[in-house]
């Protein structure tokens, strides 16, 4: 059963860092898509970065780009997003998402991926 565990949420003042894991198990991890989504409250789940496990290749969102990165340790099978210069509008609950196969032109999309971690809260003060 795959299982994926997010950790490294916080709250941090604008401008600031934080890195996000993702421990995933149960599969076999370097064959995978993996993205980082985020929801605010009384918003849509949007996808913040993708990438195919064991591949070059990474998808960021436009509001991300240039300051957050999605990398992954396949020794440690964790996904991570670094984000820098955090902002106020960056807070909301971020959530790791895998799945086996997807179309990569809807990376982006909730719908694409079939398992999802409980999520961790980010929270950026001004």
């Amino acid at each position: 059963q795959v299982q994926l565990v997010e950790s490294g949420g916080g709250s941090v003042q604008a401008g600031g860092s934080l890195r996000l894991s993702c421990a995933a198990s149960g599969y076999t991890y370097s064959s995978y898509y993996m993205g980082w989504f985020r929801q605010a409250p009384g918003k849509e789940r949007e996808g913040v970065a993708a990438i195919r496990t064991g591949g070059e290749r990474t998808y960021y969102a436009d509001s991300v780009k240039g300051r957050f990165t999605i990398s992954q340790d396949n020794a440690k099978n964790t996904l991570y997003l670094q984000m820098n210069s955090l902002k106020p509008e960056d807070t909301a609950m971020y959530y790791c998402a895998a799945d086996s196969s997807l179309y990569i032109g809807r990376w982006s999309s909730e719908h694409e991926y079939k398992y999802w971690g409980q999520g961790t809260q980010v929270t950026v003060s001004s």
